[in-house]
């Protein structure tokens, strides 16, 4: 082996496009090279970056249904703490990514699915929720190892993966100089700073709302004002905002004054409401009872139809990554060709679909059994292929998650349910839908990491047993933070809005009690929206959530549709770059307070209650207000370059 050399500062052009037949891409490590890259630190940073940052996911995702992920800055805490420690290379760096991306995507999975068994009134700890996690995202590592050689390499510059490629593009640009680490701490700080004035000391309302009650129109709106719903609007852009605001209003402005319109004159409950009349009910009354069936039925049909649009991808995706199994191990084993070996691979994944099968249920006492086993192994390699292939394409986020879960759910719960009923009927069916939706999500993830390694020529198998080593460690975690937020999930203050799709559609065919009128009106009010040629999916998720959630995206969304308007060219790209970092940033540090708010209350401890006033009434929204626009200020002041300084 020759002396490692310095790395470019940007990725070649090739990195963009399709190479001719027999061309390799010339990585900016080349294979020859041989550099520190599998190291205990490069692993115990990744893995620190993953529990952070899945937890920041699983407080996002159970609060308001949607997640951001972690591989740009877990490659930037990587570059920073290296610097700080003056060793580390950028192979070292990219297993920092790799490791700590694991963890986000992993959590979702989790949030996504297992919170079902709080809401069946359950009592999951760290077993089943530990291996069930574990052993989802195991699989979905190991399904894409043998894919590896067809979808990223093969069908490079075909499949740009762009969260990969982007990914890459910083780490080679960080390892050159800039101030990316700062921007992504300095948001971490204020959004810790944020949620400890509000959450432990009350100087303001979490959610201030102000009722509206003119003649007989009845509703109201308000918003959550925190970091990480500002920092969640600026990262996905105003278009998607707005239409996800555009759901809220719907919901909140249209359909609640609706109902409290045509169901005042009614003295008796009205179903699915079974004990209060509509006119006794406030406005998050209604949106529980009534709307949020709407908005479920918006969501599945945003999800399933998404699902149906990508059929033909998902035919040829699975067709040719069949045919390519045979030939995956007929390449050179160059140092940038090593994968974890074939036949480990197969037999690790018969052994998670055993233990999958066989796996001692403590929430029944039972397992769910060798058919549920290999439903596990049939729908999770199905669904990994698609989702390896969708990322490739579209981004991960167009990876339709949801419609994969939904519709293994659908089956599974038609398979079993006309041989099982009750309670062990339903988790045998969420068990399966729960390790296929985290297998499908730790594939788009591994996907995106092996794009980047494959770029800036990392091992593979380096990659790959960081990705085993990040599922693990994360699952251990989130079996740890869904435990602390059971409490929240239960009350209904998380709406958690996946679980509850997950547990709607599993009780309404297993039980038959779905209120169907509901579900078909918001699934007609999706179709109208898609018909429209709108982001379907953004705006049934601001259906089903209250509207005070959509509030602080939309306005996250308006300071980045200042950037795209103002600026132009690499300046555009680079301000758009510190506003991500500095709002994934404010929504890690608000989320750890989160956190550890949820860990205070698990351990009945408030070291806060002796000195905090009490909490202030929602309808106080005017304190509220001026410091969420203080907030707001410091991040438009990071994209217009006026605290830059600072």
């Amino acid at each position: 082996m020759i002396e490692a050399r310095e790395p470019k500062p940007a990725l070649p052009h090739e990195a963009y496009e399709e190479l001719p037949e027999g061309v390799a891409f010339p990585s900016v490590i080349p294979a020859s090279v041989l550099q520190a890259e599998f190291t205990f630190k490069a692993i115990l940073v990744g893995i620190i970056v993953g529990v952070v940052f899945g937890a920041a996911n699983a407080y996002l995702g159970l609060k308001v249904g949607l997640t951001v992920s972690a591989s740009i800055p877990a490659a930037v805490i990587g570059v920073a703490v290296f610097r700080i420690l003056r060793s580390g290379t950028l192979l070292e760096t990219n297993i920092v990514q790799t490791v700590g991306s694991a963890g986000e995507s992993l959590a979702a999975g989790v949030i996504f699915t297992l919170p079902v068994l709080f809401l069946w009134e359950l009592s999951p700890g760290f077993w089943p929720i530990f291996p069930l996690a574990m052993i989802g995202g195991l699989l979905g590592v190991m399904f894409m190892i043998p894919l590896r050689r067809f979808l990223i390499v093969r069908e490079h510059g075909r499949l740009t993966y762009p969260e990969g490629t982007a990914c890459a593009e910083v780490l080679v640009a960080s390892q050159a100089g800039g101030n990316q680490a700062r921007q992504l701490f300095q948001g971490m700080g204020v959004g810790a700073l944020y949620m400890t004035l509000a959450k432990f000391f009350h100087l303001w309302p979490e959610e201030p709302d102000v009722a509206i009650d003119r003649g007989n129109y009845r509703t109201s709106f308000g918003g959550s004002l925190s970091p990480e719903l500002l920092g969640v609007g600026f990262i996905i852009g105003p278009r998607v905002s707005a239409v996800m605001l555009a759901g809220g209003v719907v919901g909140w402005g249209v359909i609640i004054p609706l109902i409290y319109l045509f169901g005042s004159g009614v003295d008796t409950p009205l179903a699915p409401e079974t004990e209060r009349a509509i006119r006794d009910m406030g406005s998050f009354d209604i949106w529980s009872r009534y709307l949020r069936y709407i908005g479920a039925g918006g969501v599945a049909f945003g999800g399933l139809f998404t699902l149906i649009k990508s059929f033909p991808v998902i035919v040829s995706s699975f067709r040719l990554a069949v045919a390519n199994l045979g030939r995956a191990a007929a390449d050179g084993v160059e140092r940038t060709s090593r994968d974890i070996p074939i036949h480990w691979v197969g037999g690790g994944a018969l052994l998670f679909a055993l233990l999958a099968a066989f796996l001692p249920l403590k929430v029944t006492g039972g397992q769910i059994g060798l058919l549920a086993g290999v439903f596990v192994v049939v729908f999770g390699f199905f669904f990994v292929t698609v989702s390896s292939r969708i990322v490739g394409l579209l981004g991960s986020s167009s990876n339709p998650i949801s419609g994969m879960t939904i519709a293994t759910v659908l089956l599974c719960a038609l398979a079993f349910g006309a041989n099982a009923a009750g309670i062990d009927a339903k988790v045998t069916v969420l068990t399966v839908g729960a390790m296929v939706c985290i297998a499908a999500a730790i594939a788009g993830d591994t996907s995106q990491d092996l794009k980047t390694g494959h770029l800036v020529g990392a091992t593979p198998r380096n990659q790959q047993v960081g990705e085993i080593i990040g599922v693990v460690a994360a699952a251990i975690a989130m079996s740890t933070v869904l435990a602390l937020f059971r409490a929240d999930v239960v009350s209904g203050e998380f709406k958690a809005p996946q679980a509850n799709l997950i547990r709607l559609v599993i009780d309404g065919v297993l039980d038959g009690d779905l209120p169907w009128a509901l579900v078909f009106s918001g699934m007609f009010l999706a179709f109208c929206v898609e018909i429209m040629g709108l982001p379907t999916l953004a705006f049934a998720v601001g259906l089903y959530l209250p509207v005070h959630l959509a509030v602080p995206i939309m306005v996250g969304g308006l300071i980045r549709l200042g950037v795209e308007r103002r600026y132009t060219g690499e300046e555009r790209s680079d301000r758009r770059e510190n506003g991500v970092l500095y709002s994934s940033g404010m929504i890690a540090g608000a989320a750890m307070i989160g956190v550890i708010g949820a860990a205070f209350t698990f351990l009945d401890f408030h070291p806060f209650e002796a000195i905090a006033p009490e909490e202030p009434d929602p309808s106080v929204w005017h304190w509220a207000t001026l410091a969420f626009l203080i907030l707001g200020g410091t991040l438009a002041g990071k994209v217009s370059g006026r605290l830059h300084r600072a």
